[in-house]
């Protein structure tokens, strides 16, 4: 029970502490067009995006597969920025409250993103004796720090449209221009060439 612990608590850092910029930032791309009106909706995303960081996190772990951490690190702030982009694109659909769900996209970028961490993670959890439930701790902890930031998240966004005379577009808009203006950033510095 206690290695379901630390890895419940290593998940949930994953997401919630300081150094998890990126996640946050691409939880923040993903849920920018959403309100409460859409929880379910949301909640599938994330736990969509969590299914592809898991398959990812299985994969390394079993050394099926390794990345170069090099290109990894490169294509994560890509991933977020095209989501911003893609929310960018898509703004008068937001504005109506008609944004689609790219499961997909979510479940995509969720390999890309078990991928920065896999490399970490592989040698604790590979001489873990209990690695199917190292994996499921750390799992449940990601999503419940997803769930807690997409949370604050909608709650800011309420908040927002509720007591201020910003309308619904140019909230997503500007959620979503920082984003990819902050991500392109983190790209450009981490170009792998």
């Amino acid at each position: 029970m206690q290695d379901l612990y630390f890895y419940f608590a290593l998940g949930w850092e994953h997401i919630i502490s300081a150094g998890a910029l990126d996640h946050q930032l691409f939880i923040l791309a993903l849920v920018a067009v959403y309100t409460f009106a859409d929880i379910k909706k949301v909640l599938i995303l994330v736990t969509a995006f969590t299914i592809g960081h898991s398959l990812t996190l299985v994969l390394s772990v079993l050394d099926v597969f390794r990345f170069d951490s090099k290109w990894v690190e490169f294509l994560i702030p890509c991933t977020i920025f095209i989501t911003a982009l893609n929310n960018l694109f898509n703004l008068k659909a937001a504005s109506n409250g008609k944004a689609r769900s790219n499961y997909y996209l979510a479940l995509g970028f969720g390999l890309i993103h078990g991928m920065g961490f896999a490399n970490a993670i592989r040698v604790m959890l590979a001489k873990d004796q209990a690695l199917g439930w190292g994996l499921f701790g750390f799992n449940v902890g990601l999503e419940a720090g997803q769930i807690v930031v997409v949370a604050v998240l909608l709650t800011v966004t309420m908040l927002v449209l509720q007591f201020s005379k910003i309308k619904r577009r140019d909230w997503v808009f500007f959620l979503s221009a920082g984003v990819f203006a902050l991500t392109l950033q983190m790209a450009l510095e981490r170009l792998p060439f």
